[in-house]
């Protein structure tokens, strides 16, 4: 009995071992792309961000003028918290604005209609962001769609195009679809036994979406509202042709610094602050959704 529990003890142990080897194995592909196409450029771009611009030509050193340089810039600062306060009113306005239409296919329209919904959201993402920014200027101009038919009922014109309006306008071209499947697919997850007893025990709709539809969906509204805060964190299409780069924001700050003397080193620094806020409120955001879940392990 002893060398019979000896041997399946080995067998088990071997078994496991090759699991292991093949699991291995099928995530050396992926572990070979992150560091080839994610961690390679980003340590080079830590790297570059020490190096020296002489005679319009970079140099191999290890100095910090390039960081006290640019954080020593009122410009460079006034980019910053001008691009977190944008972002901000971006993936507020994008969640308020995706809610209704998240809610009425999750709840008030058939399977195979949000399906087919969802099917339509995806279709954008089959075309260029460039193009769709590019159109709206139609829409948006000064005699453009928005003004033609505010002007029967005596309103405008209203200056649209290189405003902040136009900003919000093409970051929410981006986002908006995205920010609609993301919240449609969590609400249309939910138990709907909950929201019938929470109705049969005499909750109001409004209570029913406040107490117990948004608490439910909260993971996956805060996942959506990190994608979105993240896609206009980082955009440049929308600042520069729709907002007509009135304030830069850190994207277009890093094109103009390439621009003014080849200062690549100068660019990285604003790049690598832009990658450490967005790790940051992602890792923040992120915990925020799963605390209770980690609670709940804990218990």
């Amino acid at each position: 009995m002893g060398g019979f529990n000896t041997a399946l003890f080995f067998d088990m142990k071997s078994n496991r071992e090759i699991i292991n080897l093949y699991s291995l194995t099928l995530r050396v592909p992926i572990i070979f792309w992150q560091l080839l196409f994610f961690v390679g450029p980003v340590l080079f771009m830590v790297a570059m961000s020490f190096f020296l611009v002489k005679n319009y030509r970079m140099m191999e050193a290890f100095e910090f003028i390039n960081w006290t340089k640019m954080f020593s810039k009122n410009y460079f600062w006034d980019s910053y918290w001008f691009t977190l306060f944008i972002a901000f009113i971006s993936t507020l306005l994008t969640m308020v604005i995706a809610f209704p239409a998240s809610f009425t296919l999750a709840f008030r329209v058939s399977e195979n209609f949000r399906r087919w919904a969802i099917f339509l959201l995806i279709i954008p993402f089959f075309t260029s962001y460039l193009v769709r920014t590019f159109s709206w200027y139609v829409i948006l101009a000064e005699k453009g769609v928005v003004n033609a038919l505010l002007s029967y009922i005596n309103l405008g014109p209203f200056i649209m195009l290189n405003t902040h309006i136009g900003t919000l306008v093409g970051y929410m071209t981006l986002t908006l679809p995205l920010v609609i499947i993301l919240q449609t697919v969590t609400m249309a997850n939910i138990d709907k036994n909950l929201i019938e007893a929470a109705y049969n025990l005499g909750c109001k709709p409004y209570f029913i979406i406040q107490r117990v539809i948004i608490p439910l969906s909260k993971t996956g509204f805060i996942i959506a509202a990190i994608f979105c805060f993240i896609l206009s964190f980082g955009d440049f299409v929308a600042p520069f042709y729709l907002g007509g780069s009135q304030e830069p924001t850190l994207p277009i700050l890093i094109l103009d610094t390439t621009k003014s003397g080849q200062q690549w080193p100068r660019a990285a620094v604003v790049a690598i602050v832009m990658m450490v806020t967005l790790f940051a409120i992602a890792f923040i955001g992120i915990m925020t959704a799963y605390s209770k879940s980690f609670k709940n392990d804990k218990r």
